[in-house]
């Protein structure tokens, strides 16, 4: 893993720095990683990683069954890499799914009600010698009244430290993911929300046009999961159904977290009515990494698809015959008018001439 670098609000490379301090940090916190988390900043150079003990040797996140009531024990290595002494903070957090779909962990001012208030370390804040390590016991304390169901956050080091050229101040941090499954009934579920179906059509009064199939995905149960997506779009009694492409599968939900996606459909037939169906396969992945296909989640909505273009010729075209028919009507009355008139006229005539 490359090393973070302070955030700054100048410059284009300080942009870029920032850009790559974000992308590590949130690699380190979820424990997205094979070598120990690396943070570096000149000589302030520190990495985390999981203690060796009776849950593993070489992992690379924290991960606990626990009962409620119950509690586990383990222990978080953080060495300094650096020339100068480092004092870092320690703290929980609770995970949550960031915008750009990447497990985030709340700052130290939020207040956490899961895991950042369940797991506590032994102490605030450590000071490591340079070339030194240090081991950080923790405990995770379970409620008695807690919710069966999956819970994630982090453990956490801080650094915070002043940029007197740009007035601000930088707060980095490494940390490692802990997920904790409390005992109980675990009641996966996916709901989805707020389907919507909109429909573009073209100029061309023959062809056929795209549907927009937009909806929310609410991880309603108790467990994390994520899904396979399908989508597709028919027109009257399910004809001329269209199906979308390959969708990628939102990210791991959390309990309660919602997920919003839009699928564009292409090649849709212009039938007026359309009818959307959306379908969600849950995906469960229990304790030793193995992910399992729950029942299927469905749910239709309708919407318009309007060949306003044909419509338009339509009416052009009845116009016209109208226009065409009501014209003939007029030529047949204007002759019988003038024939009459010519044979009245003749009838005179003959009355006259006599």
């Amino acid at each position: 893993m490359h090393p973070p670098v302070p955030r700054r609000k100048t410059t284009a490379s300080a942009l870029a720095r920032n850009a790559t301090l974000a992308l590590l940090m949130a690699l380190a916190v979820v424990g997205l990683r094979v070598d120990p988390a690396l943070a570096d900043n000149g000589d302030v150079t520190w990495t985390v990683r999981t203690a060796a003990n009776g849950y593993g040797d070489d992992r690379s996140s924290f991960s606990y069954g626990v009962n409620p009531g119950g509690t586990a024990e383990d222990a978080m290595v953080v060495a300094n890499h650096g020339k100068s002494p480092l004092e870092l903070a320690v703290y929980a957090a609770d995970g949550f799914t960031a915008g750009t779909g990447q497990l985030d962990l709340l700052t130290q001012d939020k207040k956490s009600v899961g895991i950042g208030a369940w797991v506590h370390a032994d102490r605030d804040s450590v000071v490591i010698k340079p070339g030194k390590s240090a081991k950080i016991p923790f405990t995770v304390a379970v409620p008695d009244n807690a919710t069966p169901g999956d819970y994630v956050g982090g453990i956490l080091t801080s650094l915070r430290q002043s940029d007197e050229a740009e007035g601000i101040n930088v707060d980095r941090r490494l940390g490692i993911r802990v997920k904790l499954r409390v005992s109980g009934e675990l009641k996966p579920k996916l709901a989805i929300e707020d389907l919507h179906v909109g429909y573009a059509g073209s100029f061309n009064p023959f062809a056929e046009g795209d549907a927009t199939v937009s909806y929310t995905i609410h991880n309603t149960g108790n467990a994390i999961l994520s899904a396979e997506q399908g989508v597709s779009v028919a027109g009257p009694f399910g004809w001329l159904r269209s199906a979308a492409g390959d969708i990628a599968s939102p990210p791991e939900l959390l309990p309660g977290e919602s997920w919003k996606v839009k699928v564009p459909v292409h090649g849709v037939a212009p039938g007026v009515s359309l009818a959307a169906t959306a379908t969600l396969t849950p995906l469960l992945t229990d304790a030793s990494g193995s992910t399992s296909s729950l029942k299927p989640v469905q749910a239709t909505a309708h919407g318009w698809a309007v060949p306003w273009t044909l419509l338009l010729l339509v009416v052009v075209v009845i116009v016209a015959v109208a226009g065409t028919l009501v014209l003939r009507r007029r030529n047949r009355v204007r002759r019988k008018a003038r024939e009459d008139a010519r044979i009245r006229e003749a009838v005179e005539q003959a009355l006259r001439d006599q």
